[in-house]
């Protein structure tokens, strides 16, 4: 976890601001400045009406979404995520980590 998590982000005045809050976080791929980004970003919003959506009780997403030391499980996110209007998008980072496979041999046909 890095130091720059510690802090609670600031509140975005804006749709576009919680975006770019979030995406920063999931750039750093820092878990808890990722919870804490959706969290400030669900505070622009009736918890109660996305707890609702979500079918998860609100005291339950201020806690998954606080930064503490448990994190919410990926469907969640997704849920929240869903809930707000927001969709999470992969794009192909400039450097790969890891190789890509071989292709499978195609057995000859009989």
């Amino acid at each position: 976890m890095s130091e720059r998590s510690l802090k609670l982000p600031s509140r975005p005045s804006s749709r576009r601001g919680a975006t770019d809050a979030i995406n920063r976080a999931l750039e750093r791929s820092d878990i808890t400045e990722i919870c804490q980004a959706i969290g400030t970003a669900m505070s622009d919003y009736n918890v109660s009406d996305i707890a609702n959506e979500c079918g998860i009780a609100r005291q339950t997403l201020y806690r998954a979404f606080a930064g503490g030391p448990k994190h919410p499980n990926f469907t969640t996110v997704l849920t929240v995520l869903d809930a707000l209007g927001f969709q999470l998008h992969v794009t192909i980072r400039r450097t790969a980590r890891a190789r890509l496979a071989l292709p499978k041999a195609v057995p000859p046909s009989q």
